[in-house]
């Protein structure tokens, strides 16, 4: 499993576990195979009302841990953190993201400041952002200088956002892709069914291996030991050139599974 170099100098994993939706009494379990297996990265964050459940699995980890601040909190987020931190268990995390614009109530300008104060007091050791525009991030480093070192964003073959994906890597922000692996249909796709038999892995491991083929972070969910050590072993799949052209092209404009950050 590789990594990759964010803009403040520090490493990634490019493969982690997502954990949205995994209630608190099960996660803690979940977080401990995904370590288990190799899995160097877990994401969280405040609204999934999980935290302390990914604090018991994590503890004594010294894997890369995310989580992020709510919409309701862009004006509190140095209490927000101390929140999280003291669910999770931790002193600092290693990434917190501002988990959505939100652009109606226009505080994600001020939210951004008060990361930039939160890394610097050794709370976060990077910082970064969630479901940004161009225009959010454009704002955001008008302000204050400071690049984000992450944006996590919606992205899978039906919805592959890739005008977002390059402005991001012009800006030398890394892509993170949540709902990596759509909904249901993406890994019923008859191209990627075709590569998965071809190859002799799963849809879901083409899929992932396709997120890390292009230089992507990715964060796929799993809540049973089965799909994560399938998730983990994505690693070691190589697509060819004519593998990734063929998920390339099932991108579709309105693929979207979530909110559109320029009116959530």
């Amino acid at each position: 499993m590789h990594d990759l170099t964010l803009n403040d100098g520090r490493t990634m994993p490019a493969l982690g576990m997502g954990t949205y939706l995994i209630p608190d009494a099960q996660v803690g379990h979940v977080v401990r195979r995904g370590l288990d297996l190799g899995i160097r990265l877990v994401d969280t964050a405040a609204i999934y009302d999980n935290e302390r459940g990914v604090g018991d699995g994590y503890k004594g980890s010294d894997a890369f841990l995310t989580t992020k601040l709510w919409n309701d909190r862009h004006d509190d987020a140095a209490a927000a953190l101390e929140e999280s931190l003291a669910l999770l268990g931790v002193d600092a995390v290693d990434l917190y993201l501002i988990h959505w614009p939100k652009p109606g109530q226009d505080r994600y300008v001020d939210a951004w400041r008060a990361l930039i104060a939160l890394r610097d007091a050794g709370k976060a050791r990077s910082i970064g952002v969630s479901n940004f525009l161009p225009e959010h991030i454009d704002a955001i480093v008008a302000a204050t200088g400071v690049t984000p070192a992450v944006n996590q964003i919606e992205l899978h073959p039906k919805f592959q956002q890739r005008d977002l994906q390059a402005y991001n890597t012009a800006h030398g922000i890394i892509t993170q892709s949540w709902s990596p692996l759509g909904q249901g249909d993406v890994l019923k796709d008859p191209a990627i069914v075709a590569i998965a038999d071809r190859i002799g892995r799963s849809t879901a491991q083409v899929v992932i291996a396709w997120h890390l083929a292009h230089g992507l972070s990715v964060i796929p969910k799993a809540a049973d030991a089965d799909h994560l050590s399938d998730n983990a072993a994505s690693a070691d799949v190589a697509l060819s050139a004519e593998d990734i052209a063929a998920i390339d092209a099932l991108d579709d404009a309105d693929g979207r599974i979530g909110p559109d950050p320029a009116a959530f």
